[in-house]
């Protein structure tokens, strides 16, 4: 992926990444912070993942999705904060052009398959509590497979078309990103050629990406939350809602924050405030997911208590 200069009129070879501070006396906390977070978001993630494996409770369709959730949560991190952790002790901002544009290639491809992985956790909810008598066959486990096949086979599609549209933007200079890691918008920045048909495959392959999705979504979750309200249990309702109300909560984050970041394309100048979208998309949303969707499950919890202290189920 290294740039050809004299067919594109590209002379950056590396991009300089400020990271989310400038000021020195800051670095350590920054360090500390984003390593904690690090280890907590892959440890707790992991944990999840080992505990849907070993607990023969847990193997049904909504934790095989939430298995496959937990993957992407710690590919998403890794893909971001090591490479930042290693730039902070190393005190070397720059990044390749290549490992820019494979960064590029891989945190859209998992952002990618996130969106169609809540998509088909929405429609395991609506499934599950709209049509419960035909749940089991229409959420087998071919369906299961086919469903997170085709969510990878879309996101890599999505995210192979962008990095190679990136290859015809040129960069002659500046090459100085104000960001943390490598991101569409950033680099549309920085091109020195027009980036207006850039824009608008984002826009467009956004709409099929996202818009589509998010569509399914608000749908899927209508029907449930008429249903739940036509619960007559109060205990019923409540724990429906509290079900209900994870999965809406880690995707108001999901596409809020994504919205923020892809919509605002064609703006004169990025802000600081993209700094912190891109925290909520690479740090803190891999790391609540684990506790808004699973670790206040009590089959989770005992599931991973059973784990640790080498228990079997009795099931």
């Amino acid at each position: 992926m290294e740039p050809d200069s004299e067919a594109n009129g590209t002379a950056v070879t590396e991009f300089i990444l400020l990271g989310l501070v400038e000021t020195p006396e800051l670095l350590p906390v920054v360090f500390v912070v984003f390593l904690l977070a690090y280890m907590f978001t892959v440890g707790g993630n992991l944990s999840i993942l080992a505990a849907i494996l070993v607990e023969p409770k847990l193997h049904t369709p909504m934790y095989f999705l939430l298995g496959n959730l937990s993957v992407l949560d710690v590919g998403c991190i890794t893909v971001t904060v090591p490479a930042m952790l290693g730039r902070l002790v190393s005190h070397n901002r720059a990044i390749p052009y290549g490992a820019c544009l494979t960064q590029v290639f891989f945190f859209d491809l998992l952002v990618g398959v996130d969106c169609f992985l809540l998509t088909a956790m929405a429609y395991d909810r609506f499934l599950a509590i709209c049509r419960p008598l035909t749940y089991s066959t229409r959420m087998s486990q071919r369906v299961q497979l086919t469903l997170v096949v085709v969510s990878w086979a879309c996101a890599i599609s999505n995210a192979l078309t962008h990095t190679i549209a990136l290859t015809s933007l040129s960069f002659c200079g500046p090459n100085v990103i104000n960001h943390f890691y490598c991101d569409l918008p950033q680099l549309f920045q920085l091109s020195c050629s027009s980036t207006e048909f850039n824009e608008r495959l984002v826009f467009a392959l956004g709409f099929i990406m996202a818009g589509t999705p998010m569509s399914l979504i608000v749908t899927s979750y209508t029907h449930v939350a008429a249903a739940v309200l036509r619960i007559r249990s109060v205990g019923g309702r409540r724990k429906a809602f509290s079900t209900f109300g994870s999965h809406l909560t880690v995707v108001g984050l999901f596409y809020g924050s994504s919205i923020f970041s892809y919509m605002r394309l064609g703006s004169a100048k990025l802000s600081d405030k993209d700094k912190a979208v891109g925290i909520f998309n690479t740090v803190i949303n891999p790391m609540l997911n684990p506790i808004i969707y699973s670790l206040r499950n009590p089959h989770v919890q005992g599931a991973l208590w059973r784990l640790i202290t080498g228990k079997r189920s009795l099931i």
